[in-house]
């Protein structure tokens, strides 16, 4: 007992046989077995025995780098989620170095993305070894800004040149600091430009947009628009004035003024063969009832044409609600679409990120209870989903209609078969990316590159 060493809540931990240099654990002696974040998850066998390849992703603060590892299989196991979802769990042995300590320790192959730690240190890695001092921190390993970034040197690329701005409002989101690092990890100079900062001068010969009280900005080779509703006008303004400089935009001024017009974009689906729910809109409060009944009745969903996150999407439970709300609306001239309430979905619905024509990734938003909206801004949970062929060309035609190479394209399951509920040209990146584990920021700077012709592999 008296060779016990302390240990504190939270350690860095080295595997040298993963090579992994640095990985930020959660000391937890409730946990019986050790687990790592572990994706692209690939069983094989090497000399008759079955061995896994993984990727590992050790830094919260970017996941950017990956690591990838390679581990003779030791065991299969079904561990119960916090979820309380039983699933099969691949285990390894690895070597684990704690300060001064180094021993072999059993881990358990997880999906640990939406989890804070990329890594759990369990009771039986601390059995005889350590007492754990859950009030205090790095105890064993203390570990500087400096001596990590000096670990991760060589997994972070050189420049490459290309300068990309984000064009944005809130540079703590958890999207803009996810695309920010994304770039960075990729060698690219980023920039955070605050929409509300930019201003223009319109001149044929010298057009420029300036920042923050005078500083002419450099001419960049990409921007990426992150739009809030509010500030769509004066953003589509920058943006056609970036792209008139010759600057590659990911979403042009045109596609991103389109998806946010709802009625427009409904429209256009309409016009296009997409399937989506029946929707109605009028004017005057004579056809309130009419229009009420084209829709199948209530209940049925109200929504502010500038809605976005669920917020102005209202649930009318019975007509009469209906026409209190629709005419409420109409008395203080505000625009809303009347569309058909799919109950069927039970609270469901799926958002399909697509990139340049393609579902990079895909989830299931499940909407809390006594809640109709399946937004994550509104208490929806998120898992990750594998979609239909039917789903899938939905997304994608929806996307290119709208001209959109980066779209949030959130879909609903009826009786009917797939409908289209709406297309976000600025997708949030959280719900996504922790539910699938995918890193969609890396694939948009990827986008990025593609049409720029950059060859990162060459560079």
């Amino acid at each position: 007992m008296n060779n016990l060493k302390i240990i504190g809540s939270e350690e860095w931990c080295d595997f040298p046989l993963l090579e992994i240099p640095a990985i930020k654990a959660r000391i937890d002696s409730g946990a019986q077995t050790s687990s790592i974040q572990a994706s692209k998850v690939k069983v094989f066998y090497k000399d008759l025995e079955e061995w896994v390849r993984f990727e590992v992703n050790p830094l919260k603060e970017n996941r950017s780098i990956g690591i990838k590892c390679e581990a003779k299989i030791f065991d299969r196991r079904n561990v119960k989620s916090s979820t309380g979802i039983s699933e099969e769990r691949l285990v390894i042995k690895s070597n684990v170095s704690i300060g001064e300590g180094n021993f072999e320790i059993e881990l358990t192959l997880a999906n640990r993305d939406s989890m804070e730690f990329k890594m759990l240190l369990g009771r039986e890695a601390l059995n005889n070894r350590y007492l754990v001092n859950s009030s205090d921190k790095f105890l064993q390993s203390p570990l500087s800004v400096e001596e990590l970034d000096e670990k991760y040197a060589a997994f972070k690329k050189e420049s490459t040149g290309l300068k990309i701005a984000l064009l944005a409002s809130n540079p703590e989101l958890y999207s803009n600091k996810r695309i920010m690092e994304a770039g960075k990890a990729r060698g690219h100079e980023m920039v955070f430009l605050d929409v509300q900062q930019a201003y223009m001068k319109f001149d044929a010969k010298e057009p420029q947009i300036r920042y923050r009280g005078g500083n002419v900005i450099d001419e960049f080779d990409a921007i990426i628009p992150r739009i809030k509703p509010s500030a769509t006008f004066y953003a589509c303004a920058l943006i056609r004035q970036f792209d008139s400089m010759g600057t590659y935009c990911l979403n042009s001024a045109s596609a991103i003024t389109q998806s946010r017009d709802k009625l427009l974009a409904t429209q256009i689906f309409a016009k296009n063969d997409i399937q989506i729910p029946i929707t109605g809109f009028a004017n005057s409060p004579l056809d309130t009832k009419d229009l009420i009944k084209m829709v199948n009745g209530a209940p049925l969903i109200v929504k502010l044409l500038e809605s976005t996150q669920g917020k102005g999407v209202i649930l009318a439970e019975t007509n009469k609600a209906a026409e209190s709300v629709i005419n409420a609306f109409k008395s203080v001239k505000t625009n809303i679409l009347v569309q058909e309430f799919i109950k069927e979905a039970n609270g469901q619905d799926i958002r399909c990120f697509v990139i340049n024509g393609k579902v990079v990734a895909s989830m299931q938003r499940q909407a809390e209870k006594g809640e109709f909206r399946a937004n994550i801004h509104q208490g929806g949970t998120a898992s990750k989903i594998k979609i239909t062929p039917e789903e899938r060309k939905l997304a994608i035609k929806a996307a290119k209609i709208l001209n959109l190479p980066v779209a949030g394209v959130d879909i609903i399951r009826s009786n009917k078969g797939a409908l289209l509920l709406e297309v976000n040209s600025s997708p949030g990146l959280q719900g996504i990316e922790s539910a699938t584990g995918l890193d969609v920021a890396n694939m948009m700077i990827e986008a990025i590159e593609k049409k720029l012709k950059y060859n990162s592999d060459n560079n």
